[in-house]
């Protein structure tokens, strides 16, 4: 099982076989994402059982919960990504770095809006400077610096070594969002869907939530592959395999 594990990080780790990859990979992955997210956003908006406490605003975290979600797993990725990079200089893990964070910012906005949203009719306020909304509004601010970085500084290996720096000095604040609510007094309750033991919330609101989750992710994957695919062809402009690929004709 290592050497497949192996064997798949250094093939992945060549443009022209991610490029053939992620050609075989999308026209499913993105199709079955927006399936999912549709189908677990319809059944959590309209069809799961209204909350005996919150009533129906409780729906929200149809959005809220896994938007939350991908942009906390996009940042551990990017922090990843930016290990790869800094200590072996692979230049897929730069392109994934890159690729990773616009959608991982919208996400986190997309977090941030809907917790707002949330918080008005249940604890009477929209904002709160509590350890969780504090903490992922720095990740938010994380997102938008590291794609400043690369943005501002023109050569793109010295721009995804900063980044790299950034996305992984950044994964401890990724850790203050997650377990902010069992470290500190916030307003926030604890996680009622867990991955390792008894999870509290009803089975009738849980699956509709977790289709959700996973469509999203599958979403956030079919972005980062897009972005990827974009740049790879920027980097790799010169190479033989690209011009091949850019003079083929159409259809075929």
């Amino acid at each position: 099982m290592w050497k497949t594990i192996k064997r798949w990080y250094h093939q992945l780790g060549s443009p022209v076989y991610f490029y053939r990859f992620s050609s075989a990979v999308l026209p499913w992955l993105l199709p079955i994402s927006v399936v999912l997210l549709g189908v677990g956003l319809a059944w959590g908006l309209a069809w799961a059982p209204v909350e005996r406490y919150q009533g129906d605003s409780y729906r929200i975290i149809y959005i809220h919960v896994p938007a939350s979600s991908g942009a906390l797993m996009g940042y551990i990725a990017m922090g990843v990504a930016g290990l790869v990079a800094l200590v072996w200089r692979m230049k897929m893990a730069e392109v994934m770095l890159k690729a990773l964070a616009p959608f991982g910012a919208v996400l986190a906005a997309v977090s941030l809006v809907t917790g707002a949203l949330w918080g008005k009719p249940t604890w009477g306020t929209y904002w709160q400077w509590d350890a969780r909304m504090t903490s992922m509004l720095i990740l938010l601010f994380l997102y938008l610096g590291i794609i400043a970085l690369q943005s501002a500084i023109r050569d793109p290996r010295q721009a995804a070594r900063a980044a790299s720096l950034l996305a992984m000095v950044g994964v401890i604040n990724v850790v203050i969002v997650k377990y902010s609510v069992e470290w500190l007094q916030t307003l926030h309750q604890g996680s009622t869907l867990k991955v390792v033991g008894e999870s509290s919330i009803d089975a009738a609101m849980k699956w509709p939530l977790l289709i959700s989750m996973l469509g999203l992710w599958l979403l956030y994957a079919a972005n980062v592959l897009m972005r990827a695919r974009t740049e790879v062809l920027n980097r790799e402009r010169r190479a033989g395999w690209v011009r091949k690929l850019v003079s083929r004709p159409r259809g075929i």
